[in-house]
């Protein structure tokens, strides 16, 4: 079984803000299949699905951003999951430009709290993760303001698109592995016209 992880903070005041895209992306994927992540397991949201010809447990940690891991690693050790083959982590990322992502099959936190507690629980660093761009297109002074902020109208379309997309990336990784993903998805955004 492959357990796929959004970050994110519960409560319907964070619900469509920037540090919310991993449970957005949880959401969309679990639209797409056709079930609800409702069920309580291991301090998160969770529901059962199939991707491809893959069982997976899609995973909304309860615990807050910055404490993830406990959730992660309590997931991890129920269901059995090898981290560096069967655990991918979905989350944003504020050095990418919004509407961009990034996989990768290794790395530190790069300072992204959640992550830091994932790492931290698990003891490695090796897991699949996809990073969501949330740079916003103007300068911010508050960083933890911004992400904690709903997202404005005019960004919508955007975040719309990088939830197909990030739905998309892991049916990728699952279907024909991480390398393919790489390579169709770690490419630079083309400009619009």
């Amino acid at each position: 079984m492959k357990l796929i992880v959004g970050l994110g903070n519960p409560g319907i005041e964070y619900q469509f803000t920037p540090h919310n895209l991993g449970f957005l992306t949880i959401d969309r994927l679990a639209e797409q299949c056709k079930v609800e992540v409702r069920n309580r397991n291991c301090h998160a949201l969770t529901a059962r699905a199939v991707v491809g010809s893959e069982p997976v447990l899609l995973a909304k940690p309860e615990t807050y951003m910055n404490l993830s891991g406990m959730s992660v690693r309590d997931l991890v050790a129920k269901h059995e999951v090898r981290p560096e083959a069967d655990l991918i982590v979905i989350y944003d990322e504020l050095d990418l430009p919004l509407g961009t992502i990034r996989i990768r099959q290794r790395g530190s936190s790069a300072g992204h709290n959640g992550m830091e507690s994932i790492i931290g629980a698990l003891g490695t660093q090796e897991f699949m993760r996809i990073r969501l761009g949330i740079a916003p297109d103007r300068k911010v002074t508050d960083g933890v303001k911004y992400v904690l902020t709903p997202f404005r109208k005019a960004q919508l379309k955007a975040v719309d698109a990088v939830l197909d997309t990030a739905a998309e990336a892991v049916n990728v990784i699952l279907k024909e592995g991480p390398a393919a993903a790489m390579n169709r998805f770690n490419r630079k955004a083309e400009p619009e016209d």
